[in-house]
């Protein structure tokens, strides 16, 4: 049994939650990799399920002490992988899904070279990716407009990706993500 980690990237709004939570409830040998972050909790968030939510301080302390396989500031939040249970987990054979930003898909790319398969998720449109990001209520106009605008920077980066899948429908892109995931193993 080989480990290997899914790394998922796509803009906000793009559906990688949607997308990561139907891959978990239909595939109980994968592992979802919890990120820590410095963003507050959104409703409906769980500590410890959806992300490790601390500090700043406690963040820049990590870092220090070299616990991140990778971390970014991300829409002026701070995001990062720690490198114990990745490295538990392969060590074990266990797959690990992870949804993270372009940096730290990049950085986990090149870290875990031969053990990492990318995809980078698109959204069917920019008008659509817009709509999604207002529709789903979560953040002010300010951080919209943050992260539209780091949307077509993130967007850049999909050629470094080993795969690109549109989520115009859900189903469909979980489909097509069984698929490479299939020809991996």
């Amino acid at each position: 049994m080989k480990g290997q980690l899914i790394i998922i990237s796509a803009p906000s709004g793009t559906g990688k939650t949607s997308v990561i939570r139907r891959f978990l409830a239909t595939h109980s040998n994968m592992l979802h990799s919890i990120s820590c972050t410095t963003r507050p909790m959104r409703t409906g968030e769980i500590d410890g399920k959806d992300y490790h939510f601390i500090d700043e301080e406690t963040f820049k302390k990590r870092i220090a002490q070299n616990e991140f396989a990778e971390w970014a500031n991300v829409h002026n939040w701070f995001y990062g992988t720690l490198k114990a249970p990745l490295e538990q987990a392969l060590k074990e054979g266990k797959e690990v899904l992870l949804d993270l930003d372009v940096q730290g898909g990049m950085a986990l790319k090149k870290i875990f070279q031969g053990k990492a398969v990318t995809i980078f998720l698109l959204p069917p449109s920019p008008e659509e990716l817009e709509r999604r990001l207002s529709g789903r209520g979560t953040d002010s106009l300010e951080q919209r407009q943050i992260r539209l605008e780091n949307s077509r920077h993130e967007m850049g980066f999909k050629n470094q990706y080993d795969h690109q899948v549109i989520n115009h429908d859900l189903e469909q892109a979980c489909q097509e993500i069984e698929k490479i995931l299939s020809l991996q193993n």
